[in-house]
Formats: C-alpha cells, sequence, structure tokens
C-alpha cells in the first residue's frame, strides 16, 4: 500500500526512490511488525484473559505444566495480524506470491482457531480429529497448489543442496510432494509448539533465512551468481518473512518462560503453512527440511513413537513430541527451549552456507 502510494510520487521527489528497494521495505516492514506486536501484546492478552480463552492442558503430560492450565491461548492471532497489516502496507500489492502466501497464512490461521476454540469449549486437548484437520489442511493446499501449478507454472524441478547438477524434475508428482512441504511443515511447527517460547525461536530463525533466500531467489545476478533458481518476483516474499521473524519477536516477550501468552494452533499452523509457501516459491523445498530441522526432529519423534507403540508396543522416547523427552529426563524447561533455539540457529547458518557449497 505505501509502496504504491510513495513510490509514484519518484520523480516529484528524488527520496521516493528508495520506496523500489525491497531491502528497504523488508526492513520498515518488520519494524512495523515489532512495534505493532509490542504496542497491541498487553490488551490482546488482557482480552484474551477477560474472555477466559485459556490453554487446556493434556493430563497426560509432564506434571509441571498444569499449572500453566488457563493461560491465555490464540495469541497467534496477533502475529498473524501484524504480518498481514505490514506485509500489505509494504510490499508491491500486484504480486501474486505475496496474496497466495498471506491467503494460505490466514486460512490455516483459521483452522487453527477452530481447533483452539474447540479445545476451550469442550475443556480438553483434543481439539479437531486428526482426519477432521488434515482434510481441511488438505482442501486449502489441493487449491493453492492448483494456482502455483496450472496458473503460476512453478517448476516443477527439485534443487538439491550440496548437488548443483542434481536437480529432478517431477512433473504432476510435484503436487503431492508440494502437499507435503505445505501440509507437513504447518502440522511439524503445530507439534513443535509445546513450551514457553519452544516454537517462536526457530519460526524466527527460519523465516530469517527464507528473507534472505527470497531475496536472492527474485534477484537475477544473485541467483546466477550463487547457481540457485531464479524465480521472478519472488523477492517481495522477504517483506513478508522479515515481518513474521519481527512480529515473532514481538510475540516471545510476551510468550517467553513463564509465558504470559501461548501461540495456539491459530499462530502454529498458519506460519507453519507461510514458511511451507516460501520454500515451495522459492525453489528451496529441500532445503527447509535443514533450516527446519527442529520440526522436523519434533514431528519425527512423534511418527517414530506411534509405529513403535502400534508395532511393538514399546516406546522410543519417554513422550512424544521429543521436548517432552528431554523435559522427563531432567532438562527443565528454559534448557531445553534455548537448546532448541541453538540447534535452530546452527541449522539455518548451515542452510544459508549451501549457497558457496554447490
Amino acid at each position: 500500500m505505501l509502496y504504491h502510494l510513495f513510490y509514484g510520487l519518484h520523480d516529484t521527489f528524488h527520496g521516493f526512490n528508495v520506496f523500489r528497494y525491497i531491502t528497504f521495505r523488508a526492513l520498515c516492514g518488520g519494524l512495523t511488525a515489532l512495534i505493532l506486536s509490542f504496542a497491541l501484546g498487553p490488551y490482546f492478552i488482557k482480552i484474551l484473559a477477560h474472555r477466559q480463552l485459556g490453554q487446556t492442558i493434556r493430563n497426560d503430560g509432564p506434571q509441571s505444566h498444569l499449572k500453566k492450565q488457563g493461560t491465555p491461548t490464540m495469541g497467534g492471532i496477533l502475529i498473524v495480524l501484524t504480518v498481514t497489516v505490514s506485509t500489505l502496507l509494504w510490499a508491491d500489492l500486484t504480486n501474486p506470491y505475496i496474496w497466495l502466501t498471506l491467503a494460505v497464512m490466514v486460512i490455516f490461521g483459521l483452522i487453527g482457531w477452530f481447533d483452539d476454540i474447540k479445545k476451550i469449549r469442550e475443556g480438553n486437548s483434543k481439539g479437531l480429529s486428526e482426519r477432521g484437520k488434515m482434510l481441511l489442511q488438505t482442501a486449502v493446499a489441493v487449491v493453492v497448489l492448483g494456482i502455483l501449478y496450472f496458473v503460476l507454472r512453478v517448476s516443477t524441478q527439485l534443487h538439491v543442496p550440496f548437488l548443483r547438477t542434481l536437480q529432478p524434475d517431477l512433473g504432476l508428482l510435484y503436487l503431492p510432494f508440494a502437499w507435503l512441504v505445505l501440509v507437513g511443515t504447518s502440522n511439524a511447527v503445530n507439534l513443535t509448539d509445546g513450551l514457553d517460547g519452544l516454537a517462536i525461536g526457530p519460526i524466527i530463525s527460519s523465516a530469517l533465512t527464507f528473507a534472505i533466500l527470497a531475496y536472492l531467489a527474485g534477484h537475477l545476478k544473485l541467483a546466477d551468481y550463487l547457481y540457485i533458481p531464479y524465480v521472478k518476483d519472488a523477492g517481495e516474499l522477504a517483506i513478508l518473512c522479515t515481518a513474521i521473524v519481527c512480529a515473532g519477536m514481538g510475540f516471545l516477550w510476551f510468550n517467553t518462560y513463564p509465558a504470559q501468552v501461548f501461540m495456539g494452533d491459530v499462530g502454529a499452523l498458519a506460519l507453519g503453512a507461510a514458511i511451507g509457501m516460501v520454500a515451495l516459491i522459492t525453489k528451496n523445498e529441500l532445503l527447509l527440511v535443514l533450516v527446519g530441522g527442529v520440526f522436523v526432529l519434533e514431528a519425527v519423534s512423534v511418527i517414530t513413537q506411534r509405529i513403535s507403540y502400534k508395532t511393538t508396543k514399546k516406546r522410543i522416547f519417554r513422550m512424544a513430541p521429543i521436548h517432552h523427552h528431554f523435559e522427563l529426563s531432567g532438562w527443565a524447561e528454559p534448557q531445553v527451549t534455548v537448546r532448541f533455539w541453538i540447534v535452530s540457529l546452527v541449522l539455518a547458518m548451515l542452510g544459508l552456507a549451501t549457497l558457496k557449497l554447490r
């Protein structure tokens, strides 16, 4: 919005020429999201508390979590709101990737909202059934991926980190693969959201990494220099990603241990889907496995735990997702959170390092 309002005046006043630069607008978008988060956060938490929208805690989890019962949840609404407003203010609104990624984030957030509301109303931690949630996510994914494939003509080639010449073309098989990336990332982030500040840390590091990757993918000369796929207009997604980074930082101010508010499914599903979309558009689907390694670890721990218990009646971990395993092994909650943050930062740096190792 501001881009269209001010950049058109650059012929009259040269200073407005700065609005043409994605880097400038990305920084402004991030600062806008951060300021909005700090300004609205306290009032938003009061509203959630007043409406008694409190977290329900699973009875079979660590006993130390029972004291969190009733802590305001659905704080992810604040993140989605500030990211959306900041992106609309600073991004080029003629860019289809911006609208598509925002739509995915908001709709997946709505699915999470229904899940959170159901938990609160029924007074348990079950929410929507896994099948129901998956069907809703798949319905959205089918529409979105159809637009990517048939309308925007996204490339169906996979770009393998470290192997520049290995670029298999999946053709129509790219659609189920893209579904796995989008829905899998969304649910993996949701599984990670189990401790104060745990999920938002890796979200911040992942979003920052993809802000850089989106900018590079949308810059013809830099993409050519780094031997990465050039995706016309993908650079605008850097603005959305920096908004996620700074909105996440603002949310973390209130979500850090002991949390004043929880993200809820409304935030986790939305942000996971947004990161998955950016990975698909910028052709970094496989790199997402490395950059989002914490999310992958959490999801794999749940899958292997279920398979093991169903086939052998034995559990691999004390409890899944794996962050609960470390809690039950004696790690304090802040220790688990900060150590997972450190791992996430290291993986993000490794992901960026692959840019020069191709």
